[in-house]
């Protein structure tokens, strides 16, 4: 069981010099903005009703939802979540997720939950 959440959270890939390639930019580059992620994961989660203290990275996962159909209602309106199983779907903030995309995704997903 612990192997398929694994999987079902990004742990599946394979290619480990893509991934530490990946991970050495961002140290380089990106190690005092991740404060920010993590506080905008926060967000997110406390607008969308789920308790920020059990945010500790930039990983929010909403239990007990419709998966399928909450990813694709998402997905239509340019909010792309990932399905981890039937009831449960990860939301993750990153560089490339600003004030405005934490705002449209509440916009999106808090109408659908």
């Amino acid at each position: 069981e612990a192997r398929l959440w694994r999987k079902r959270l990004g742990g599946g890939m394979r290619q480990v010099g893509v991934l530490a390639a990946a991970g050495h930019y961002a140290l380089d580059h990106h190690v005092d903005r991740l404060a920010e992620d993590h506080a905008r994961a926060r967000s997110l989660a406390e607008r969308l009703g789920v308790d920020p203290a059990t945010v500790h990275t930039n990983m929010v996962v909403l239990d007990g939802v419709a998966a399928p159909m909450l990813a694709e209602a998402a997905k239509g309106q340019g909010v792309l979540i990932s399905q981890v199983s039937a009831t449960k779907v990860r939301l993750l903030t990153h560089l490339d997720v600003d004030d405005a995309g934490i705002d449209r995704a509440v916009e999106v997903l808090a109408p659908l939950l």
